[in-house]
Formats: C-alpha cells, sequence, structure tokens
C-alpha cells in the first residue's frame, strides 16, 4: 500500500527534493510515518515544522482521498521503495515519491531510451523518429520508448513505436487520466492498448498552473539509460530534459541538421559543444548505450588478464561496489585527462573494468 507515500507529498514546505532525502534516510514512507520526532531531526536534520507534521500524520487524509480516486479512475500508484518502481529514476536526487501509472506497471522495468524535440517538427525529424525507432526495434525491439505526448517530435516517436510494436511511455505534465494536449487522447489510448503506460508524478488534488512541463522533463530524462534529442532550435524546451540527463550523467545523443536549419540549431550546438553524441541511426543509439543483441543471455567473452603496472593497481583500487565516473576517478585520483583515459584503457583490455553508459566505469575483478 502507497499510502505513507502519498501522505508524504501532502507535507506541507517538504518538496520533491525533500521527501526524497527521508526516503534515502529511513528506507520506506511507512518508517518514516514511524519514527519519532528526535529520530527525524538525528537523522534526516528535518525543520521543526516538518518533523511536527509527520508527527501529526498530516497528509494521511489527502492521501486516503486519493487512493479511491485511482481506484475509481483505474490508476495505479507506484511508490518510491516499491519493486516496481523505475531503478534508473530511483537513483536521481529529485526522484518523485509516487508515479501515478495508466496501463501496464511492468512497462516502468524494462530498459528505456527517451527521445525529446520540438513541438513543430519538420518533415526532417518525422523522418528521422521512424528511422530511428525502425532500426532500434529491429536491434534491440525489447526497449521501452520514453517520450512527453506533446505536440510535434513527442507524437511522432510514440507513433513509430507503436507501428514498430514496441513499449512506449508517455509521461505527462497534467493529472491522470487526463491527456494534455487533448488531440493525443485517442494515441494515449493507443499506447495503454498496446502494453505501454501513461505516467504522473502529479495527484488529482495538484492545482494545474502550467508550472510541471521542466519537472516533469526530469522524470523523461530519469527513466531512461539515455535521451536523444531529435530536433530542436537554440532555446527549445526539450533542451532542459538533455541537461537533465547529463546531471544524472546519463548519455545524452542528438540527431544532426543543416547548419541553417533553425530546427537544427540546438542539436547541433549540443554536438559542437560536446554535450551530446551525434546520432544518425538506431545503431548509433545502441553503440553509445553500449547496448548488444542478447547482451544479458550472452556469456560475458573470455579475455586474457594482462599483468597490471603499479598505476593501474592503485587506479583499481579506488574502486569499491558502485560505478565511478570519469570525473570522481580524476579527482581521487589525481591524474591528468591522458594519463587518467590511457590507464582505463589499459583495465579495460585486460578486463578489470568496463566501460558503462553516461562515461562511467565499473570494476569487473
Amino acid at each position: 500500500m502507497p499510502l505513507e507515500s502519498i501522505a508524504l507529498t501532502f507535507i506541507p514546505n517538504l518538496g520533491v527534493r525533500g521527501a526524497a532525502h527521508l526516503l534515502e534516510c529511513f528506507g520506506s514512507a511507512k518508517a518514516i510515518y514511524e519514527a519519532s520526532a528526535a529520530e527525524l531531526v538525528a537523522v534526516a536534520d528535518l525543520r521543526d515544522d516538518i518533523v511536527r507534521s509527520i508527527v501529526a500524520k498530516c497528509g494521511m487524509r489527502e492521501a486516503e482521498r486519493e487512493m479511491r480516486y485511482c481506484e475509481c479512475h483505474q490508476i495505479t500508484p507506484i511508490a518510491a521503495d516499491s519493486s516496481a518502481y523505475p531503478r534508473l529514476l530511483r537513483s536521481t536526487d529529485d526522484f518523485p515519491a509516487v508515479l501515478y501509472v495508466m496501463g501496464d506497471v511492468a512497462a516502468l522495468s524494462k530498459r528505456a531510451v527517451a527521445f525529446v524535440g520540438t513541438r513543430k517538427a519538420t518533415p526532417y525529424g518525422q523522418r528521422m523518429c521512424n528511422t530511428l525507432v525502425r532500426e532500434l526495434a529491429e536491434l534491440v525491439p525489447d526497449v521501452a520508448i520514453v517520450s512527453g505526448l506533446a505536440f510535434g517530435i513527442d507524437g511522432e516517436i510514440h507513433r513509430a513505436a507503436i507501428v514498430e510494436q514496441m513499449t512506449t511511455i508517455g509521461v505527462l505534465a497534467n493529472t491522470l487520466p487526463s491527456v494534455s494536449p487533448a488531440s493525443h487522447r485517442a494515441l494515449a489510448a493507443d499506447i495503454i492498448s498496446r502494453g505501454g503506460a501513461l505516467v504522473s508524478e502529479l495527484n488529482s488534488q495538484s492545482k494545474q498552473n502550467g508550472n510541471f512541463y521542466i519537472p516533469r522533463n526530469r522524470i523523461i530524462a530519469g527513466i531512461a539509460a539515455g535521451t536523444v534529442v531529435v530536433e530542436s532550435p537554440e532555446s527549445g524546451g526539450s533542451l532542459s530534459t538533455a541537461a537533465f540527463a547529463d546531471g544524472y550523467n546519463r548519455s545524452v545523443m542528438a540527431v544532426p541538421g543543416r547548419a541553417t536549419d533553425n530546427n537544427s540549431r540546438g542539436c547541433n550546438l549540443l554536438i559542437r559543444n560536446r554535450k551530446a553524441q551525434a546520432v544518425m541511426s538506431g545503431r548509433d543509439i545502441v553503440a553509445e548505450l553500449m547496448w548488444e543483441l542478447e547482451m544479458e543471455s550472452m556469456p560475458a567473452p573470455k579475455r586474457e588478464k594482462l599483468p597490471l603496472t603499479e598505476q593501474e593497481q592503485s587506479l583499481l583500487m579506488l574502486f569499491e561496489q558502485e560505478p565511478l565516473s570519469i570525473d570522481a576517478l580524476q579527482q581521487m585520483s589525481g591524474l591528468r585527462s591522458g594519463e587518467l583515459s590511457l590507464l582505463l584503457m589499459n583495465l579495460e583490455l585486460s578486463g578489470a573494468v568496463r566501460q558503462l553508459p553516461g562515461k562511467q566505469y565499473e570494476k569487473l575483478i
């Protein structure tokens, strides 16, 4: 029962990051509400007003009303401490305490790639949506396609995924079961009927004020292993999704276009400024995300272990259980960028580490 998680979102002045902080500290919303005032202060360093609200069980009445609303409208609330919650989204520092889902909840557990872009898509952008999704369907058919169900590139991507019989997830900036724009209601119904899902972090008591689009974009970026910007002007809203993905250390990709095309200016600038990897095919996306056909079922190739140098051994000792980014490794090792890259390449060749999406490295031995 996600009752306590929903209640947490109604605590005054707590906010998304505050709720995420509490969940990191206590592990579950139930444990938060069971904690004493002293424990809340000692463990989470909360302000007095928030402590009083939690101890007084604030939010429970609203949460019970929300549960009844969800049952009435066939909406499934997924708490952040549930195994059904998207794993990659849960690893961010501003994950929603609850996701409201219509459709197949299992779609959120699939590995996913996000596509975003301008609402004024050109024929070039539409063709690239169809091409990229078709090629992805051939290479990695069991991947979910994530977007925002908006006009333009979002809609084209969802339609392309449906045509290719791929799972697609629409992340909305409004309360379910409503769909905005209203003209995409039929598309939303298709997404659900084909095994996909609609997702929102907004409860039915949220005041619709048009300010939820940017926060929505962090969910699109957070669910996916990587984000592809198909078409965007220099100041396009989809660039915020790319910024979130970069901040989460996920792969950012962009489809290049002609230098004279305004709709490709944002993509071209991302590539020029080395904020995104240029992709022109589904195979490029698979290569960037390091996905391979039947990757999970294939045994890892056996490599002849090469002896490690003293420097390589020292670098390897910095790894513990979690993957490390290049920036973290550079800070911890004090090595120059070129030296670090060479050592990491040698460690990869020796089978000691492997590179993950988002310029992260994982220890294998």
